[in-house]
C-alpha cells in the first residue's frame, strides 16, 4: 500500500484509491474528493453570484424605466409646444384678418360719408340754381361748407378707427404669439428638469444596484472562504 500523500502511478489499478492523512480520499492520485461542507459552500457562492447578477439586472431595468420616462416627458412637452405654437399662429392670423376687415369697414363707412356729402351738396346747389340763387355765395355756400366740415370730421374719426383696428389687431396677435412662446419655453424647461431628475434617479438606482450586487457577491465569497478554511 502506498503511504499517505505518496504519488500513485496511474498504471497500477490496485492503488487507485488511497486514504490521505487528513482523512479524505484521492481518485487516481489527481485530487481530493470535496467534502460536504465544501459542496454547500460552492453552492452558496454560486447562489450569491446569481443573486448579485439579478440585482444588477433589476437595477438596469429600473434605470431603463427612468430613462424611458424622461424621454416620453420630453417628447410630450415638444409635441404640446408644437401644437400650442400652431394654434397660436392660427388664432393670431384670425385676429389680424378680423382687424383688417374691421379697418376696411371703417374705410368703407368713411367713403360712404364722402359720397353722401357730394350728393347733399349737389342737391343744395341744384335747388339754389332752380330758385335763381347763386349757389356759390350766401347761405347756400355756408350750408355746403358746414356739410363739408361735419363730414370731414366724421371721415377723420372713421380713418382713426380704421387705423386703431389695425394696430390693436396686430398688438393682440403679437401678444398671443409672445405669450404662447413664453409658456412653451416654461413647459419645455419644466419637462427638461423633470427628465434630468429621472436620469439622476436612474443613475442612482444603477449605482445602488451595483453596490448591492457587489456586497452580495463579497458576502458569498467570504462565506465560501470561511467554509473551506474550516474544512
Amino acid at each position: 500500500m502506498a503511504q499517505p500523500g505518496q504519488y500513485i502511478s496511474a498504471t497500477d489499478p490496485s492503488m487507485a484509491a488511497t486514504t490521505t492523512a487528513a482523512g479524505g480520499s484521492t481518485i487516481g492520485g489527481f485530487g481530493s474528493m470535496p467534502s460536504g461542507g465544501q459542496v454547500v459552500a460552492a453552492a452558496g457562492f454560486i447562489s450569491a453570484y446569481g443573486a448579485a447578477q439579478a440585482q444588477q439586472a433589476a437595477a438596469i431595468q429600473q434605470q431603463t424605466g427612468y430613462l424611458l420616462q424622461a424621454r416620453d416627458n420630453l417628447t410630450v412637452a415638444e409635441v404640446r409646444a408644437d401644437m400650442s405654437q400652431q394654434y397660436a399662429e392660427i388664432q393670431s392670423g384670425r385676429m389680424l384678418k378680423k382687424a383688417e376687415i374691421e379697418s376696411r369697414n371703417y374705410q368703407i363707412a368713411g367713403n360712404q360719408l364722402l359720397k353722401n356729402l357730394r350728393s347733399v351738396n349737389a342737391t343744395a346747389r341744384a335747388r339754389a340754381a332752380a330758385s335763381g340763387v347763386a349757389f356759390g355765395e350766401g347761405s347756400v355756400a355756408a350750408v355746403q361748407r358746414e356739410n363739408v366740415r361735419a363730414t370731414m370730421f366724421d371721415v377723420g374719426i372713421m380713418d382713426l378707427n380704421a387705423l386703431t383696428a389695425k394696430v390693436l389687431g396686430f398688438e393682440d396677435a403679437a401678444a398671443m404669439m409672445q405669450s404662447t412662446e413664453y409658456q412653451n419655453f416654461l413647459n419645455t424647461f419644466a419637462a427638461q428638469r423633470q427628465a434630468g431628475q429621472y436620469k439622476q434617479a436612474g443613475a442612482a438606482v444603477r449605482q445602488a444596484g451595483g453596490l448591492l450586487a457587489g456586497a452580495t457577491l463579497t458576502r458569498g465569497a467570504v462565506e465560501f472562504g470561511q467554509t473551506v478554511y474550516r474544512g
